[in-house]
């Protein structure tokens, strides 16, 4: 048996992350911060000796402006996926702080679209077809996406209940692991 990995890093640190807002599929961009979290980031993966053969990004400005310098600094391709998108998380976007009990609350019922929104469902519909995908291919993939799909990411490699779930979380830039065994 041997284990296949892929990784995940969440986008940089946002303009919408330092205002404590909801960003869901409203682009924000990088901050200053932000960009240098990316080249940070790629030093790490090359200082941990990484092996990736693919970049794979959200289309959301700031996932894929750091997506690009992580690949500019490594030399790890990159490529648009868009599946890995943020949720819309409907009226909520904007919304401030990102950590009240109500928005909270809302993370609890997975069928909610947030009006307008998308559902917990389809969300996670479109990130475990991913990881499937992802699976059965023998590339190994480093995932540039958001904090919302990194609750999907890990819920497809270990259970969670529903306010582990809602309460999960990766800070900026941080580097996840996530094995297969095949």
């Amino acid at each position: 048996m041997t284990m296949k990995k892929v990784y995940f890093v969440r986008h940089g640190e946002s303009q919408w992350n330092v205002e404590d807002k909801i960003c869901g599929v409203t682009d924000s961009p990088l901050t200053d911060k932000g960009h240098r979290q990316a080249v940070e980031t790629a030093q790490a993966i090359l200082d941990a000796g990484i092996h990736a053969d693919l970049i794979l990004y959200s289309p959301l400005q700031r996932a894929a402006d750091t997506a690009r310098k992580i690949s500019e600094i490594t030399g790890i391709p990159a490529k648009k996926e868009p599946r890995l998108i943020e949720q819309n998380f409907g009226i909520w976007e904007g919304t401030s702080p990102r950590d009240s009990v109500d928005f909270f609350n809302a993370k609890l019922n997975f069928i909610n679209s947030f009006e307008r929104g998308e559902s917990m469902f389809r969300v996670a519909q479109r990130i475990y077809n991913l990881l499937d995908d992802l699976k059965d291919d023998e590339k190994t993939c480093i995932l540039v996406a958001h904090n919302g799909i990194a609750r999907f990411v890990k819920s497809y490699f270990q259970d969670m209940g529903n306010e582990e779930f809602a309460a999960f979380g990766v800070k900026n830039c941080e580097i996840c692991c996530f094995e297969w065994e095949t």
